[in-house]
């Protein structure tokens, strides 16, 4: 049995001067024929109170390295790496360059034997120099190497690093390819895993655009989300997905072909993201939407259960329960989007400036969401790391009707409200038919019945949750103020 072993009794881990890198007491049981270690556990190690990520290895490496002085690195990989020895010892050294990172170019160093672990975030230069001979060092790895991805190095002869090797660099055992990596001045930093927005020509995506400049936009051209999505990215090098694409035609979701492509978008490629975000270790921000309710509460909470009335809420409550059973997951609820782009408020400050007086439904109740609002509250909840689940996300104030926001529209495009003509959705929905009869007639064509689907009559969201976390959206009328002021 190794005399050098320090012993103990009970897991634990805690953080070091690096970000993200962690270093573990592992229990080891000996005795006069030697010694035993769980190395890894993933239920054990990934308990909120000893702090390991759960970063999904898939590979474990050995490397053997038969003199003491043997030293090697400083490497850094876009993979992260959980690391111990088998036998012997390491004097271990890290240097933090990642790109943006807090700590960026500061050294820790630590000795690990069989009863020390360290997990090294992605980016974090790794290197050591064995204590003994014939060192048996591990380590796990959540990614395959490919000569694709992008590798960086430091010198471990870097006097800028103040690194105290316990053997001299001059009598150690260092490889021809180790000896020339640059100083850390030099070296080239490892970029922060990437955030990927799908839907880039929605509304939301354009206000997503300028809270998060970094991201990745993706169309349904360049992302087809109902074909090979595990193929479409190197996924391992993101961190966020947030899911801004959906089949919002709620009408036409009632059609045979409609109905195939909301279930498709809606339902299937979400299903196929949640795979690829546990897969990767990534967090899933999925928009959901209040026609996962039917309307007969008064208002809606987080735990309410999922009771859509037609095909397109159908689809929308089957991809908040796929997103549901994803590890890392905020599903974002919203309700009346309004942005940069076709919607309600644009529809009625064109029939403003046109001098219409519209008929408009008074009998659907809920609150105008304005993208600012759920740009803001997505980067709120991810920087904050906030509690991962569901969260209703509307701007604040006074619920409405539809018809009540028509009537401010016009106010403040400078029109009388009076213009506006309440009526209930059975009403319109029995002109609009009408209308459609007639015009049918008047051409001598043949009556075609419109697809419709119920709505819901409630649609009001309580954003108690996500203010609770410290993120208060703005009053809807103060917004609606200032989007028509924007749109003039």
């Amino acid at each position: 049995m190794q005399d050098n072993i320090k012993f103990s009794k009970e897991l634990s881990g805690k953080k070091t001067s690096i970000k993200d890198l962690l270093i573990f007491d592992i229990p080891v049981h000996g005795d006069s024929r030697g010694w035993f270690k769980e190395n890894w556990q993933k239920e054990k190690m990934t308990d909120q109170k000893i702090g390991l990520p759960d970063f999904n290895p898939i590979q474990n490496n050995i490397s053997f390295n038969a003199q003491k002085g043997v030293t090697r690195g400083l490497h850094a990989e876009p993979w992260d790496k959980y690391i111990s020895t088998g036998s012997g010892s390491v004097y271990g050294v890290w240097c933090d360059i990642r790109k943006n990172s807090p700590t960026y170019g500061k050294v820790f160093t630590h000795v690990i034997d069989p009863s020390v672990a360290i997990f090294v975030p992605r980016g974090v230069a790794n290197g050591f120099q064995a204590l003994e001979d014939n060192t048996v060092y591990t380590y796990l790895v959540n990614d395959h190497w490919s000569p694709d991805a992008v590798y960086s190095n430091v010198s471990i002869f870097d006097e800028t690093l103040n690194i105290n090797w316990p053997i001299s660099l001059d009598e150690a055992i260092i490889s021809d390819k180790d000896k020339n990596h640059p100083d850390l001045k030099n070296a080239t930093p490892i970029e922060e895993k990437k955030i990927l927005v799908t839907g880039a020509n929605g509304q939301l995506s354009k206000a997503l655009k300028s809270v998060f400049k970094d991201a990745e936009f993706a169309t349904k051209e360049d992302l087809d989300l109902a074909n090979n999505l595990h193929n479409a990215r190197k996924w391992n090098d993101y961190k966020i997905i947030i899911n801004a694409a959906a089949y919002t035609q709620v009408d036409n979701a009632e059609s045979k072909e409609g109905r195939k492509t909301a279930w498709s978008v809606n339902a299937k490629a979400v299903g196929e993201l949640s795979k690829i975000a546990d897969k990767y270790n990534i967090t899933l921000v999925h928009i959901s939407s209040d026609y996962v309710f039917d309307g007969t509460k008064q208002e809606y909470d987080e735990q309410d259960d999922l009771c859509p009335l037609g095909v397109y809420g159908q689809t929308k409550a089957a991809g908040d329960l796929l997103v549901s059973n994803t590890k890392k997951h905020y599903i974002i609820r919203t309700s009346w989007v309004i942005g940069d782009g076709n919607n309600f408020v644009k529809t009625m400050q064109n029939l403003a400036d046109k001098n219409i007086e519209p008929d408009v439904i008074n009998d659907q109740i809920g609150r105008l969401t304005f993208t600012d609002d759920i740009a803001k509250g997505i980067e709120h909840l991810i920087s904050n790391e906030a509690e991962y689940g569901t969260y209703n996300l509307t701007s604040s104030g006074e619920k409405s009707s539809w018809c009540d926001i028509a009537k401010a529209v016009y106010e403040l495009s400078g029109k009388k409200a009076s213009m506006i003509s309440p009526v209930s959705t059975e009403e319109y929905y029995e002109n609009m038919i009408n209308k459609l009869k007639k015009k049918a007639k008047d051409e001598g064509s043949t009556y075609k019945k419109p697809n419709i689907s119920p709505r819901p009559s409630q649609s009001s969201l309580n954003i108690n949750k996500i203010e609770k976390t410290g993120f208060k959206p703005e009053d809807w009328q103060k917004a609606l103020k200032n989007y028509i002021d924007t749109n003039k």
